[in-house]
């Protein structure tokens, strides 16, 4: 198993056969620097970084930075336009303008946030693979980015045998693990602990969001990192965590993420979607939707 870190978070890397475990390692390199110019949003020469500073001019993108967008277009549309990456306007007023450890060890100045301007403001020239923000628009990418950059190496990857790759709490596995299927430990915690109820999956991908993770105070209040792009604030919902097994990493962050934000409807949308999940609510009772695997104690 390689552990390594990317935009302040810790990720796991294990393949099926310690003989491609070197080659997994260098194609993991290559993703992370390819997704880091792209999408990083505190680095000022990136793509994104380019891309927000100059609403209204159509500025050419890279195939990475394609993915990435088309990543996030079909994570708000799978969502109801809940999962938005217009989102970053509200997510500076509410004090996340710098890395998360930096933000968290201060207490924050807010100021009036307001409903995300949404994926309308964006125009993607796919043809011309270019792309035009709106007045008003700028991009974070980073939810649906760390989940395609695990669904990305672990897909490049699975022919050489079973891999999984795990970025703060977002898994993508294919195929088998050395002595069956991969087993996943479930955590709303940044920390690993070592006694978190674990599942066994061979395919597809599994990802958690939770309001008690990336967290960071104001004078008033204690915020988090999910916004509702229908008002700019934080999430204030039933549930505290959730987690979602689904078909790939993506498409699981993205039903994770919304499921903060459905409330009490968050059942229903993730049934009809045909997945899975675990949703555990602020006085940690626990609720299961769907097919959600058998889950074992740590040993």
């Amino acid at each position: 198993m390689t552990n390594f870190s990317v935009w302040g978070l810790s990720g796991t890397l294990s393949t099926q056969f310690d003989e491609h475990a070197s080659f997994a390692q260098e194609r993991l390199c290559h993703w992370i620097k390819q997704f880091d110019d792209a999408c990083n949003r505190f680095r000022p020469e990136s793509e994104i970084s380019r891309l927000n500073a100059h609403p209204g001019e159509s500025i050419e993108v890279s195939d990475t930075f394609a993915r990435c967008l088309e990543a996030a277009l079909q994570s708000a549309l799978l969502t109801n336009g809940l999962c938005d990456p217009t989102v970053l306007e509200a997510l500076l007023a509410l004090g996340y303008d710098r890395d998360y450890d930096e933000v968290r060890h201060e207490v924050v100045t807010t100021r009036a946030s307001h409903r995300a301007p949404g994926i309308e403001a964006i125009d993607f020239n796919h043809e011309g693979q270019s792309v035009t923000l709106r007045a008003g628009c700028s991009l974070d990418l980073g939810a649906s980015a760390k989940a395609l950059l695990a669904d990305v190496v672990a897909d490049e990857l699975a022919s050489f045998g079973g891999v999984v790759v795990e970025i703060g709490g977002d898994v993508a596995l294919r195929g088998r693990g050395p002595t069956g299927p991969w087993v996943v430990g479930v955590s709303d915690q940044l920390t690993i602990r070592g006694d978190e109820p674990r599942v066994s999956q061979d395919g597809g991908g599994i990802a958690t969001s939770s309001t008690t993770t990336r967290v960071w105070r104001s004078r008033d209040a204690t915020l988090n990192h999910i916004i509702d792009p229908r008002t700019g604030q934080c999430a204030n919902g039933p549930y505290a965590t959730a987690t979602v097994s689904a078909s790939s990493c993506v498409s699981a962050n993205a039903f994770a993420t919304a499921a903060l934000l459905w409330g009490e409807d968050a059942s229903y949308h993730i049934a009809q979607a045909g997945w899975s999940a675990r949703l555990v609510r602020h006085d940690g009772h626990v609720e299961f939707v769907g097919g959600w695997p058998e889950e074992e104690k740590s040993a």
